[in-house]
């Protein structure tokens, strides 16, 4: 690890990572339009619509309760409104090979700090199997399952992620 840009701990949340990639259904959907012309653009309007993005086979399926469709504009907002970015995801929705997520956690054994792997104990898209598996990878790592979560925990159960938070950072020096 480059110790010019060294830290102190480490935090992940549900994220793609190992063999889970693409996530779920809804990373299956956008790979597969992505490889259509037209697809991934046409795919991103549904973003518009607060009943489409709600969906559970959509951004629904991320969260427990329905995600404010403020959050939703905030978040891609800039992806619908800028071709530049459009190309930059389909570029990068080309580019990731299945073994690219295997190959960066490999990197993980090299982290000799604390770490802690929060994941959402109902998440579907990201499986808590793959948080363990993170968590397993780092010399110093813990895993914790954040309950009344899916992989937007921050939303479903922000309670639950900063007491977990909080008893890493009091716990590691």
């Amino acid at each position: 690890m480059d110790r010019g840009a060294e830290s102190g701990r480490l935090v992940l949340t549900s994220c793609e990572a190992l063999d889970n990639y693409p996530p779920g259904v809804q990373g299956r959907t956008l790979h597969a339009t992505n490889r259509v012309p037209g697809g991934l653009f046409l795919l991103l309007q549904s973003f518009r619509s607060p009943f489409l993005a709600g969906m559970r086979s959509s951004l629904g399926g991320m969260a427990k309760r329905p995600i404010p469709y403020e959050l939703v504009r905030r978040w891609y907002g800039p992806l619908l409104s800028d071709p530049a970015i459009r190309r930059d995801l389909s570029a990068f929705l080309r580019g990731t090979r299945k073994d690219t997520y295997l190959r960066a956690a490999e990197r993980l054994r090299t982290f000799d700090r604390p770490a802690l792997v929060a994941w959402g104990a109902e998440d579907r898209m990201m499986p808590p199997e793959t948080g363990r598996r993170l968590a397993g990878l780092l010399p110093h790592g813990r895993y914790v399952e954040i309950p009344d979560a899916r992989t937007l925990i921050p939303l479903d159960n922000p309670t639950g992620l900063c007491a977990a938070l909080r008893r890493f950072i009091a716990e590691t020096p």
